[in-house]
């Protein structure tokens, strides 16, 4: 079940997030943006939530209002996590809070590199809709109209 991150818990949020996508580092060159967000700030806007399963922190989602839609800006699972659906089950989650906000869509971008993130998305029902330069970072953003 997701819960609203607490204050207090923005280290061990950035702990995860930073060993979630430390793979991806030497493919794309630099620390993908989630790894250097401030997840402090995350949780005073009430846009950081937690994946608790047995006790423990098991995933991030950082969701944010925006013009556009429903930004789904993180999705991250600790490796003990992974494999067993909670990041569909994250996704899925975004996607009734985006209808709950009254959002149209659920957007998000995502590094070109990263392509099985780019795939799984795909498979999710998002479309990409162009490709940016974002801090650095060459990023393909998608969308996904509800």
């Amino acid at each position: 079940m997701l819960r609203m991150a607490q204050p207090g818990e923005a280290p061990a949020l950035r702990a995860l997030v930073r060993a979630a996508y430390a793979h991806y580092v030497p493919r794309i060159g630099i620390e993908p943006l989630p790894m250097v967000d401030d997840y402090a700030a995350r949780i005073a806007a009430h846009q950081a939530w937690v994946l608790e399963r047995e006790g423990q922190l098991a995933g991030v989602l950082v969701l944010e209002d925006t013009p556009d839609g429903l930004l789904l800006d993180n999705v991250a699972l600790a490796e003990a996590a992974r494999g067993q659906g909670h990041g569909r089950a994250m996704i899925a989650f975004a996607e009734e809070e985006a209808r709950a906000r009254g959002h149209a869509r659920l957007w998000l971008y995502t590094n070109e590199k990263m392509t099985e993130n780019i795939a799984l998305y795909t498979r999710l029902g998002f479309a990409e809709i162009r490709r940016e330069e974002k801090s650095g970072r060459r990023a393909v953003i998608m969308e996904k109209p509800l």
